[in-house]
């Protein structure tokens, strides 16, 4: 990829936009992904966890979105659920448009933006509260799940809370604590060797998940670790040919 584009995604405004170039404009429908990059809820790290994804889904036959959402000083909770409610509600009324099935429409989240498609999943943070239609499937790539100071990566947590957040705040927002048999299906997978998001957190929603009997698919890669999006020349090479075929598996 270009540097100087890399940099400018890098540098974005920690605002609300919602990038609908990987919209497939031939005419057919499509499914449509809704994707949340990582970036600790800081900044939107698009060129490593969201052009990449939506490249490969195009070549799918999938049409996608990317979501930057508010980061930074301007990443206190609600804020980022919010704007992925805007960009779910954006997507439904351009559906038409956009020649979108809605029925079947994912939300996709690596990292602090795994955290917050795992959140929208939930019915105390997510759709319900928003009037919106639960997702057909989630994708969570080496996602934050929990935000006790002890398992999460404190970037993450503290960007979303404060840093002086109560436990029972962090409780809130710990996903794997909220999961319920109405949970969407849900594809996840982490690397064994992360040393930035540990993978204690994936595997407290594998758990989770496995509890209330939601259908799930989870991967451990081995030697893997953070923030390598699509995983070329790892152990985890070709998860999102896995997650595909996960997603379609009903659709």
């Amino acid at each position: 990829m270009d540097k100087k584009q890399a940099f400018k995604d890098l540098i974005h405004k920690k605002e609300y936009e919602l990038i609908d170039h990987y919209v497939i404009r031939d005419g057919k429908t499509h499914p449509v992904a809704i994707i949340c990059p990582g970036g600790g809820y800081s900044l939107v790290c698009s060129f490593v966890e969201g052009k990449p994804y939506a490249e490969k889904l195009n070549a799918m036959g999938i049409s996608a979105v990317i979501l930057y959402y508010r980061t930074g000083k301007k990443a206190l909770y609600p804020n980022p659920q919010e704007d992925l409610a805007r960009a779910v509600r954006e997507v439904m009324e351009r559906a038409k448009e956009w020649n979108l099935d809605m029925d079947s429409y994912s939300i996709w989240g690596s990292s602090a933006g795994g955290h917050l498609a795992a959140s929208f999943a939930t019915e105390h943070m997510g759709y319900a509260q928003y009037g919106l239609p639960k997702p057909a499937c989630l994708v969570l790539v080496y996602p934050v799940i929990t935000l006790h100071r002890e398992l999460t990566h404190m970037g993450t947590r503290n960007n979303l809370l404060g840093k002086d957040a109560s436990y029972e705040w962090e409780s809130f927002a710990s996903i794997d604590e909220h999961v319920t048999a109405d949970y969407p299906r849900t594809f996840l997978w982490c690397g064994d060797a992360d040393r930035t998001v540990p993978p204690e957190n994936s595997k407290r929603m594998d758990a989770a998940l496995t509890t209330v009997g939601v259908e799930h698919e989870f991967h451990i890669f081995p030697g893997v670790d953070h923030g390598i999006g699509l995983a070329e020349g790892t152990s985890a090479e070709g998860w999102i040919d896995q997650a595909v075929r996960f997603w379609r598996k009903r659709n």
